[in-house]
This record gives C-alpha cells, structure tokens and sequence, in this order.
C-alpha cells in the first residue's frame, strides 16, 4: 500500500505537481475525430490535465485546440460561432484561427493596433487513430508525434469505446492492468473454453483456463513494464502454461493481450484529478477488427443507449450501473451489462481518489504494486533531471505489443517473439454487423 503522500503525488495532475508535469510531455488525447468531424461543425469542449480547452474544425478542415475562455473577456468559446476559417466569440465578435491568431475585432478601432497585438492560446494539434492530440507542454519544446502503439500505420482499423467517468485516472489504469480480476469480475463475459487460446464469439471471450489465481511476474522496461499472468491451461495442463502478457506504457496505455481476431488497448486520460476520459479500443486489420458501432453494440456503449451525447454513462452508482439481480440469480455473475461497465462499476464505487494507504494487497496485485512503484520512481528521476518515461530515448520501440499463448512450461514469457494481431488470411474468421453486437462468419 502507499502513504497517503504517494498517494497524492501518484493521483494529482493539476497545476504545478510532478504528475502533471511529467505529462504534459507526452501528446495527449483530447477528443474523437467524430467529435468534430464536420468543417464549420459546433465546437467542443473537453479538460485535459485540468486545462478547459475548446475543439473545433475550420473551414478548410483544420482542426484548433484552444483554450476555452476567449482572450478579451474569459468567456466559453464553446458558444461560439464555427465560421470562415476560426471561431469567433459571441459576446464582442472576437475570431481566432487554429493557431491563435485573431483575426478580427469587430468592437475596437482599426487604428488601435490590438488585433496584431494579441496571441490566443493554441496547443499543437495532430490528428491519428480516431483521436485528436495536443501537446500541452513547452510551445518552445514540441517534440516529434509518434504514432502510438495501438495504431501503428494510417490503415489500421481503429474502433474506440470512450466514456467520461467521474474518478481518478490511476483507479482506471490500474483495472486495465490486472489480470487477476477477469476471472472474477468478467467470468460471464470471459468464458473458460477448450481452445488453442483467447478467442472472440459472437458475444463471449474465450480463454483456455479456468485458473482463477494466476501467478504474476514483471519484466521493468525504460517505458514502462511488461507482465505476464501465468494461468493453468485447460489442456496439458502438465506440460504447458497459458500465458497472458500485458503491455504498460507510461504514463497512460495499456496494451491488452488479444484474441484471435485484433488487438486491443486502453488509455485514460485525466482530465483533472477526480475525472477520467476513459477510451478502450479495438485495432487491427479491417477484415477482423470490428468497426466501431459494432464494437460499442458489443461491450453496452452506445452513445444515446448507454451514453449521453457527451460520453457520459447513463449506468452511475446511484442507479446501480442498471445492474439486474435478476439476471444473477439466474447464473449471471455481475449483472451488469458489458465488461468495460463492469470495471467502470469497480473503478466508481472506489471514490473520486482511491486510498491506497488503506489497500490490503495480495500476490495477485503484483502488477498493481509494480505500476504505483514504477511511476513513482519515475516521478523521482524526472526530478532529477532525467527523460520523462515513455517520451524521448524510453519510449517504446515500434512493434511492442501485448500476447496471449499457451507455451510450454520451459519456455520463458519473456523471450516469446510476439506479433500483433494482423491476419489477412480471409480463410479465417471475420466479424460482419450483428443486431446488438457482431458475430462471427467464414468465408
């Protein structure tokens, strides 16, 4: 367990603390592409590491990123008008561009100079895998956009699952990384099946345990961590091990060990120190990787069905995340609909900051106590003087990725050439829409 001080200095990110610090270098996620996918569309709001900024597209399909409150006098340019290459405030007519600049003062004098005089603030913005990024560090230190690992070329099918969720981000990121939880948490989701390895169906993941207590070990990588959860298979039990690999790249994303058909990831973005944009993605090649309605239909996600228009989840504590004990009596375990709503369960009812200083942690948590341990010394370093983990000379190499296998007992985890999930062999299966959720066809 941490102290109540690690515990702060893990969990904030606003303002001048040393989390926040070390993320504002690093790009981050700001909102979907389809937030703001229409040139001259209505602008959005988002909050990132506690800075309100606005999101909008101009007219020759640019996208802007500023800070919300208009430079004259602070108010929302959320209201305001999308128009003619800027975003022009409501309340004195003001128009700023994507890069800041203000083009137009309709209340002041052309002779007073002001218009060249002002700069709004404007974060350097980039576009890649469904999301819109911003660099929110030094505008005199920008460094080169890396695309991330769960997106790794311009043709990879990307279907993301986003949600606002009122809690921290390390009690989100923390759930990614366990392992040990599925077998509990998601076991109606999550079924114990005769198979070579994890396998999705129509509505089910399969895996080839019923090992509920796996046995944890942790490989520390300048980016930071790799673990495998070590489980008893089904079949050659004697021989062999099933071995589930996850990837945590500091200081947001996790790399989720796949199925048979994609890939899948989870990056949690604070937006402040008591909310969480919590996006869980499917990627992958086209013709195996579900498109992302079907992907929302599947894991109870739907924007107007199970989220507002702001990716906010109608499931909450106070009407029980919908939870149907009904369904449990009848074999259900959870009740609730969707794994990710599952976890959100979880991470919620923690409160808007978990107290670590009162955990009671076990063998299974190896992964948990390996990430709080990690970031705090990465906090430490970065201190000090050091590279800022996962940035720079410790980001993760091209081609890192997580795995799931079974392998034989001798063979160590570590050494295990993993690929991604990229199979174009439409001999295999493939997903097609489904009312509700996807399934399976062959070709």
């Amino acid at each position: 367990m941490l102290t109540r001080e690690q515990n702060e200095m893990l969990c904030r990110v606003e303002g001048d603390v040393p989390m926040g610090r070390l993320m504002r270098k690093h790009w981050t996620p700001v909102c979907l592409t389809e937030e703001v996918a229409e040139p001259d569309g209505d602008p959005v709001k988002a909050r990132v590491l506690g800075e309100d900024v606005v999101v909008f597209r101009d007219s020759e399909g640019r996208v802007g990123v500023l800070e919300e409150s208009c430079p004259h006098r602070r108010v929302s340019l959320v209201y305001g008008r999308n128009e003619e290459g800027g975003l022009r405030c409501l309340y004195h007519g003001w128009k700023m561009d994507v890069d800041g600049n203000v083009m137009e003062m309709p209340s002041e004098p052309p002779e007073s100079g002001l218009c060249e005089k002002v700069k709004h603030k404007a974060y350097p913005v980039k576009e890649w895998g469904g999301m819109v990024w911003a660099y929110f560090g030094a505008a005199d230190q920008v460094p080169e956009f890396r695309p991330p690992l769960w997106a790794p070329t311009a043709d990879t099918r990307v279907s993301i699952v986003k949600a606002i969720l009122p809690c921290n981000w390390a009690q989100v990121l923390e759930g990614a990384i366990d392992s040990a939880h599925s077998s509990s948490l998601h076991s109606s989701d999550m079924v114990p099946a005769r198979v070579g390895g994890a396998e999705a169906t129509s509505n089910l993941w399969l895996r080839p345990s019923t090992d509920k207590a796996p046995r944890m070990q942790v490989e520390r990588t300048p980016y930071g961590f790799r673990y495998a959860a070590l489980r008893r298979p089904i079949k050659d039990a004697a021989t062999h091990v099933y071995a589930r690999c996850t990837v945590f790249v500091a200081p947001y994303t996790v790399l989720i060990p796949p199925n048979n058909l994609y890939n899948v990831a989870n990056v949690n973005i604070p937006m402040d120190d008591t909310n969480t944009s919590f996006y869980f993605i499917a990627w992958g090649h086209p013709s195996t990787t579900p498109e992302t309605q079907t992907w929302r239909k599947f894991l109870g996600n739907t924007v107007g069905i199970d989220l507002d228009e702001r990716y906010r989840p109608y499931r909450n504590h106070e009407n029980r995340f919908w939870q149907d004990r009904q369904a449990m009596r009848a074999g259900n375990f959870t009740g609730i609909k969707g794994f990710p709503n599952q976890d959100i369960a979880m991470w919620v009812t923690m409160g808007s900051i978990a107290d670590r200083s009162r955990d009671r942690l076990g063998a299974s948590d190896m992964a948990v106590v390996a990430f709080r341990q990690r970031m705090l010394d990465a906090l430490a370093e970065f201190d000090s003087g050091s590279t800022p983990i996962g940035a720079g000379e410790s980001a993760p190499p091209a081609g890192v990725c997580s795995f799931q296998c079974v392998i034989p007992k001798e063979q160590d985890w570590r050494a295990f050439a993993a690929r991604y999930v990229w199979d174009v062999d439409q001999s295999k299966p493939r997903l097609a829409e489904a009312e509700g959720a996807y399934q399976v066809n062959s070709r």
